[in-house]
């Protein structure tokens, strides 16, 4: 989709010297981060000051769409897709900016089944993620980072929406992929994630991202579209029809992969920089302290 304005949104990442980053949101803070030197993870504090950019759900919203197309299918959640556009371009407080971007992204592939349960128990405020697995503790490996704690699971409106998971018409969750971060956060739907993990499975997602540059698709699908060439220009026999069809879908599916792919997060330069994140730390975050070369 193509955004036109703004060019700085509400909600963006500002970064400063020495891996510092802090995602704002209408000029008020609500995560810190320092990536470590080791570049093995990094270092996070949510303030407790974020606000989703979308309005909340009703649940006749959810099963109207459900009822329009089958949970999960390519028609449903293009119909969360196209709500979740609407309301990201109407929000006042969310990261749209000019340029073009991709709702749902194709960055499923990023998260791990073994990771989702980890979630749920291990979600502080201040904590670590770490990136590829570096021997840290096991429970920092997670995939997804919410920008806000995550309720209860007994929580009135997660049991709800738990009753919804059920019956298979829950809503996906909208998820951010911010590089810098290296993980996507949660725009939208954290009590839907709580009821899906408590529950015992696993959320489905819209992923929003920026859309990499025309160029650099057509540069990496040298290869994949070279590969698909010489298929063809080889298939022999009764079975060349097969082989030529299935070389076809894999051309297909990479090219497609490749359209999706997420583009780096742009960062403002935050102003002030390393001194007022300091500074900002000590005032929303005090104590925390992140070790750097951990």
């Amino acid at each position: 989709m193509r955004v036109e304005q703004p060019v700085r949104p509400a909600l963006r990442m500002e970064s400063a010297d020495g891996r510092r980053l802090v995602l704002v949101q209408s000029d008020t803070p609500v995560l810190f981060a320092r990536q470590r030197a080791t570049h093995r993870g990094l270092h996070y504090a949510r303030t407790g000051r974020y606000v989703s950019p979308l309005p909340p759900l009703r649940a006749q919203e959810a099963r109207s769409v459900a009822e329009f197309a089958v949970p999960g299918s390519e028609a449903w959640t293009a119909r969360w897709a196209a709500h979740a556009e609407d309301a990201l371009r109407n929000s006042p407080n969310g990261p749209l900016h000019e340029g073009e971007w991709n709702l749902p992204g194709a960055l499923h592939r990023w998260f791990m089944d073994v990771n989702w349960p980890k979630l749920l128990a291990h979600d502080p405020d201040r904590g670590h993620l770490t990136w590829f697995g570096y021997g840290d503790p096991d429970e920092d490996a997670r995939d997804l980072l919410p920008l806000r704690a995550l309720s209860h699971p007994e929580a009135p409106r997660v049991k709800a929406y738990r009753r919804q998971y059920r019956e298979g018409v829950l809503p996906p969750v909208l998820t951010w992929w911010v590089s810098g971060l290296h993980s996507p956060v949660v725009l939208d739907g954290h009590d839907r994630l709580t009821a899906a993990l408590a529950e015992g499975g696993r959320p489905r997602l819209l992923i929003l991202s920026r859309k990499v540059d025309e160029d650099w698709v057509a540069r990496c699908a040298a290869l994949p579209v070279e590969q698909y060439e010489k298929t063809v220009a080889s298939a022999e026999g009764p079975l060349a029809p097969v082989h030529i069809a299935e070389a076809g879908r894999r051309l297909a599916d990479a090219l497609r992969q490749l359209a999706d792919s997420p583009e780096l997060t742009r960062a403002w330069p935050l102003p002030g920089g390393a001194a007022a994140w300091e500074a900002a730390v000590a005032e929303h975050v005090p104590g925390w302290s992140p070790d750097a070369d951990r």
